[in-house]
């Protein structure tokens, strides 16, 4: 399986020669729902063959699908699926991405991949990282409004305080002593002054490297809000020694461990959501306001001809449309035609494609809360 954070938009948006074949599906995390996803899987592909016969002679088209069915075939990837699939596959290049939403199906063949959805992947607006904390270990996860999962610690992020502080940290035996009163008498337990201190200052310099460690590797890479999941009297310590700047103020007050993923997962998301409506609402009325002067569009022709000059700084995409047809590279014209035949992708794809490819920003919005009717909002640099 590759990364999508690594991959997009670089690899794949760079050029690849046609065909290009991008398939989607939903999958299933448990048995026995997840029996059934490899059998969509080579219907997909069925449908990816289907399009590249009307234009491609067979030896073309079997190297290309040679690795899609050897993923069909493989069943150890399919008992470990999450939410949804992504397989991108030209003669230079061959991507799995098992991905934390759910997709809509879809098979097309083009001149470039199909994105979008994974577009609305790595985009920040709903997207967010919780990191679990206690006095001894430390746990990461990474959600959006749908789904939580927990991902592996980059290496130098510490896991427990033992692995932070190695031989720095206090001796944990308690600082006791026993007196007896006589040969076989009680004892009587006395506890040594500056103990809390030292396991106070413990929990300080373990919060401090867990901090470094987590804004270097996980925050600044990624970008992602951080949510603190932790005891309530770990809050205060983690917020006062912080230096990363995503920490959100708000917090999960209680030990991840103590949580079901789906109750973490609604709870971190009661805290992200004010901030992603909030998000979604400023572009829209930065929209709102640059179309009142002239300086935004929410028709496809005049886009496609904002995006080929390089004229958009912002566009905002529904999230689950399509408009099969081809925009001309030049002009920006679009030419509407069927999804499924070779060369033919979602006009809304290629859009995107055009916008990041001179520099500008994608955001992919639930129909819900877009702007307007046509599937797309655009705001111009000039």
């Amino acid at each position: 399986m590759n990364s999508l954070g690594n991959d997009y938009p670089a690899v794949l948006l760079g050029a690849h020669e046609p065909p290009c074949l991008s398939l989607y599906q939903p999958t299933h995390r448990r048995h026995p729902q997840n029996q059934q996803d490899p059998i969509r899987f080579r219907n997909l592909v069925k449908a990816l063959e289907e399009s590249l016969r009307q234009k491609y002679p067979a030896r073309e088209i079997q190297p290309l699908l040679e690795p899609f069915l050897a993923l069909a075939e493989d069943h150890d990837f399919w008992n470990h699926t999450l939410d949804g699939l992504a397989v991108l596959g030209a003669s230079d290049i061959f991507r799995v991405y098992v991905l934390r939403r759910q997709v809509v199906e879809l098979a097309v063949v083009a001149d470039s991949f199909h994105t979008k959805p994974l577009a609305r992947m790595v985009q920040s607006a709903d997207r967010y990282q919780v990191l679990g904390l206690s006095r001894q270990e430390v746990q990461l996860f990474e959600g959006n409004r749908d789904s939580l999962d927990e991902v592996e610690l980059a290496k130098g992020v510490p896991r427990t305080i033992t692995e932070a502080l190695g031989e720095e940290l206090t001796d944990p035996r308690l600082t006791v002593a026993s007196y007896g009163t006589g040969a076989g008498g009680p004892g009587m337990h006395h506890g040594h002054g500056g103990k809390k201190d030292e396991v106070d200052l413990d929990a300080e310099r373990f919060f401090r490297a867990v901090d470094r460690a987590v804004l270097e590797r996980h925050s600044q890479p990624s970008g992602l809000p951080l949510i603190l999941a932790a005891l309530p009297e770990h809050h205060a310590l983690f917020h006062e020694v912080s230096h990363n700047a995503l920490l959100m103020a708000e917090g999960i007050e209680i030990n991840p461990d103590a949580l079901p993923v789906d109750e973490l997962r609604e709870r971190a998301w009661r805290v992200v959501e004010p901030h992603y409506q909030a998000r979604l609402s400023d572009l829209v009325e930065a929209f709102g306001s640059a179309r009142s002067h002239g300086l935004g569009a929410d028709e496809l022709g005049p886009v496609a001809a904002a995006a080929v000059s390089g004229r958009i700084a912002t566009l905002l995409v529904e999230a689950d449309r399509e408009i099969p047809g081809r925009i001309d590279q030049a002009t920006g014209h679009v030419q509407f035609d069927d999804l499924g035949r070779p060369e033919v992708d979602d006009v809304l794809d290629d859009l995107g494609e055009l916008v990041l490819k001179h520099g500008g920003e994608i955001v992919v919005v639930p129909a819900e809360r877009m702007p307007t009717r046509t599937g797309v909002a655009a705001t111009y640099r000039f």
